[in-house]
């Protein structure tokens, strides 16, 4: 093989020089994991897995933010008291804990189904644009906003859409600002 200045070296594919390390056995072992690595990224760039992420973290996160409110909600325990005193300490728990998971159930749901919302819309945005800058968090957070106000009337979809746009715009000026130095 001769060498010319300046020029990359052409290697058919399936025979590109390996990493140090790895035989000339592992070859097969390296193009599976690289064909996996490349279904793994192109799976993680689509829209229906990112709004699927989204959609389940929300689902976590609103249901923590709801036990957290939860533990701290409980009505005077005298009260409560006089309202179960037929229950016994283990039927008072229960009775707790499934109104706990219904709190969490709810507010998680809700949280889900905005994260999903946003993350799918944006998704579609940045593809249609294809751009990734200001202006796709704030779309999406105006059609997000105005979605999720559809059913108050039309000032109040145009207030949840302003609403929402200016809160993504703040999320995302705070996530994209530069670091410290």
């Amino acid at each position: 093989m001769t060498s010319f200045p300046l020029v990359a070296p052409l290697f058919p594919a399936g025979r590109e020089p390996l990493p140090p390390g790895i035989t000339e056995e592992d070859r097969a072992q390296l193009m599976q994991a690289k064909k996996y690595q490349g279904w793994m990224s192109a799976g993680m760039e689509s829209c229906a897995a990112k709004t699927v992420i989204a959609g389940v973290g929300g689902l976590g996160i609103g249901a923590f933010f709801s036990l957290m409110s939860t533990s701290f909600a409980y009505e005077d325990p005298y009260l409560r008291s006089q309202s179960q005193a037929a229950l016994s300490q283990t039927q008072k728990a229960r009775e707790i804990f499934k109104e706990m998971g219904r709190g969490m159930w709810r507010s998680g749901k809700g949280f889900g189904k905005v994260g999903a919302l946003f993350a799918g819309i944006e998704c579609v945005i940045e593809g249609y644009r294809a751009k990734n800058d200001m202006v796709n968090p704030v779309a999406a957070g105006f059609v997000a906003g105005g979605i999720l106000a559809r059913n108050s009337g039309p000032k109040a979809v145009l207030g949840g859409g302003l609403a929402f746009a200016a809160f993504s715009a703040a999320i995302d000026l705070f996530l994209r600002r530069e670091p410290a130095k």
